[in-house]
């Protein structure tokens, strides 16, 4: 996975394009790295689920 692709997805997901973009875990630290350099990190929520996968949503007011 392309770094470009991966911004492309998470300003769908902030944009509200796209509802949630699920990563799978050989992905993970790639999209982790570009995530938290991105000044809107803490409107992104990673929940686990099965298999390695990460399902990202973006919330509207930041976490704490």
């Amino acid at each position: 996975m392309d770094p470009q692709t991966i911004h492309d997805s998470l300003d769908q997901l902030k944009s509200g394009t796209l509802a949630e973009y699920p990563v799978p875990k050989e992905f993970f630290l790639q999209v982790r790295e570009i995530l938290v350099s991105r000044e809107d990190f803490k409107h992104f929520r990673g929940i686990a689920k099965h298999n390695g996968y990460t399902v990202y949503t973006y919330l509207e007011a930041a976490r704490s």
